[in-house]
């Protein structure tokens, strides 16, 4: 008799796409798997008027799922991993992670950034992405938008905005990536910690489950966001924070890099560190400390997540 696996899922296009994709995985490595996928509600998709760090709490796009997750009414969640917050309830443990799509930010506009008007308009819901697009192009107008990425798209064809800061993975998973105007260099704008990266999330004490998501690990992406949330972690940081950081292996080397910023994009401190990588926790704290100590401690003090 085959195991029944039912994925919990936020309702919108991408992210059942991204829930199809684990899905996908899951079944090639287990063909006899029964999966449903459950559409959960969560509060970032009932509150779409109000700015996400406005709302007053971290997680608001996976409550709803880690609640059905409590309650037994579904064996896994799948986030996109830079929406997970950094402490989990108790009950509950990230698993596993597939493969690490493009992590970078793009722009969507009717130029390439560097040649849009002074006073241009972009629109972004991410602090980060903001503090990062005014420290480079500070005389253009930040606009804060909410809403799913075809909505966002919209208001960039329709003139509403003059151009749109997205992630990379959300318009390649959606098929979109042909509308991309340029490829923001993470020199520039570093990306969210976990940005591309699907997380899968289940009840601590489920082993099943368990040892069926850690079929689909992608362990070099393993690494380097257990490193990024590492460093977050040490920073007190969360997804509405303009904390950001990106690590990546080869060879058995571990690098990340990281910026901290505060919210107008005056103030900008960027590190990076290289170390083997067998114990990716330790490399992610000791590039946050090494950053504290070289002026950041009086910027995170400030923009710390309520």
């Amino acid at each position: 008799m085959s195991k029944k696996v039912i994925i919990g899922s936020r309702g919108s296009k991408l992210a059942l796409v991204q829930a199809e994709l684990v899905m996908l995985q899951l079944k090639q490595v287990e063909s006899d798997l029964d999966i449903e996928i459950k559409k959960i509600v969560t509060e970032g998709d009932r509150n779409q008027v109000a700015n996400i760090e406005d709302v007053g709490e971290v997680g608001i796009f996976v409550k709803a799922l880690e609640d059905a997750l409590i309650k037994c009414e579904i064996d896994m969640a799948v986030h996109s991993l830079k929406d997970l917050p950094i402490v989990l309830p108790e009950q509950l443990s990230l698993i596993a992670t597939t493969e690490r799509c493009d992590p970078c930010d793009v722009l969507v506009a009717t130029a390439p950034l560097m040649q849009l008007r002074p006073g241009a308009r972009i629109g972004t819901s991410s602090v980060r992405r903001s503090a990062q697009l005014k420290h480079l192009r500070p005389d253009l107008e930040t606009v804060r938008i909410r809403g799913n990425v075809d909505t966002r798209l919209r208001k960039v064809a329709s003139g509403e905005i003059d151009g749109l800061l997205v992630a990379a993975a959300a318009m390649v998973r959606l098929g979109r990536e042909k509308e991309i105007t340029e490829y923001l260099p993470e020199d520039y704008f570093v990306p969210a910690a976990g940005q591309g990266a699907l997380g899968i999330e289940i009840r601590r004490d489920d082993k099943i489950t368990a040892s069926i998501a850690a079929t689909v690990n992608h362990l070099s992406t393993w690494i380097a966001i257990t490193a990024e949330r590492a460093f977050l972690a040490y920073l007190g940081g969360g997804c509405s924070a303009p904390i950001s950081c990106i690590a990546v292996t080869s060879e058995g080397l571990l690098k990340i890099t990281g910026m901290i910023s505060d919210r107008e994009g005056n103030n900008v401190i960027k590190g990076s560190l290289e170390r083997d990588a067998d114990n990716p926790v330790i490399t992610g704290e000791l590039l946050a400390k090494k950053m504290l100590r070289e002026g950041a401690k009086e910027i995170v003090d400030k923009i710390r997540c309520r």
